[in-house]
């Protein structure tokens, strides 16, 4: 079975008859939630069978679970976590213990809802002009420390049964804009991004799925990386990675045109899926018409990444969470 080459989202809580025959007749690879998709834990379970019914497969549903301030799941339903910098910086030499132990306490929270992907670790480095959006959402600034992080927040993830996705590829750090509303650019030359940028990507060009950044890399291409067959060249040849490669969400500002045409610029660029969100069902279902079908090369790198996607390990809840406390001093949660 070939899948749609794209991974979009619900409008609501359920999904509606139109949304069921769309996903039927186009099977997308996967979905995403957002916070309008959650209201209690057995209808967040009831939204992710009905998108596994609507494409007659156990398809990846997947989230924004950082903790922090990009957190979909709140309390009740789930432990409101400090940002990740905060966290790894409170933990110091700990830090890789305490990241592992945070996210593989995510990850049973979300394999419990029917959630089985994350898009973590985020493993840009952060600068002293970082913008705010992503600053605190970073690990560290020392290309090694990250790196290491980085594979204990994914290793995290895989024990939970949970795929993660590895964030913004080839590097955000250097962004002093939000890609959400403007398109950033980055006057660096490769040499510094192989040096210092791109370490732990190479560190993690081994996970199953990483995710796009919507930047400019001046001195490389002048089209965002997302959309720029020269910078995905890149990411598969210098960083080596040869896993699933999704973009970032193309409705975002920093990107300019109808979102058909950016999926089809997407993919032609050599992205394998393009992630859709906060559009109209009509904006979906031009989406998903305009990607098709993956590439063969792309439903194998599919195909990979869901074979990473094993039972969890066993967990004992009370035990983690003490050891996290201890290695926090006992502040482990936001507030």
């Amino acid at each position: 079975m070939s899948f749609g080459a794209v991974i979009t989202d619900a409008k609501g809580l359920r999904l509606t008859s139109d949304e069921k025959a769309l996903f039927k007749e186009m099977n997308p690879f996967g979905f995403i939630l957002f916070a309008r998709n959650i209201e209690t834990a057995d209808q967040t379970r009831a939204l992710c069978a009905d998108f596994r019914e609507a494409v007659g497969r156990n398809c990846p549903v997947t989230i924004d679970q950082e903790g922090g301030r990009v957190q979909r799941l709140r309390a009740p339903m789930a432990r409101e976590w400090m940002p990740p910098m905060d966290h790894a910086a409170r933990a110091g030499e700990q830090a890789e213990r305490a990241m592992y132990l945070r996210y593989r306490l995510i990850a049973q929270e979300l394999l419990d809802l029917g959630i089985d992907s994350n898009c973590a670790p985020m493993v840009d480095l952060a600068r002293d002009d970082t913008h705010a959006f992503l600053k605190n959402r970073c690990y560290g600034s020392d290309p090694e420390q990250v790196s290491a992080i980085g594979r204990a927040v994914a290793n995290g993830h895989l024990d939970g049964g949970v795929l993660p996705v590895v964030k913004h590829m080839p590097g955000h750090g250097l962004s002093t804009l939000d890609s959400h509303h403007d398109l950033p650019h980055v006057d660096q030359p490769l040499e510094t991004l192989e040096e210092i940028d791109f370490v732990p990507f190479r560190a993690l060009n081994d996970l199953p799925m990483g995710m796009t950044a919507h930047l400019v890399y001046d001195q490389i291409d002048p089209q965002p990386a997302t959309i720029s067959a020269g910078m995905i060249a890149l990411i598969r040849e210098r960083i080596g990675f040869d896993g699933l490669i999704m973009t970032d969400d193309i409705t975002m500002k920093a990107l300019n045109g109808t979102p058909a045409d950016l999926t089809r610029q997407a993919l032609a660029a050599g992205c394998d899926v393009v992630l859709h969100c906060n559009g109209t069902f009509d904006a979906r279902a031009q989406v998903l018409q305009a990607a098709g079908e993956m590439s063969n090369t792309a439903q194998a790198r599919a195909d990979r990444a869901l074979a990473q996607r094993l039972p969890p390990q066993e967990l004992d809840i009370q035990a983690a969470e003490a050891e996290l406390s201890a290695l926090m001093g006992g502040q482990v949660y936001a507030g």
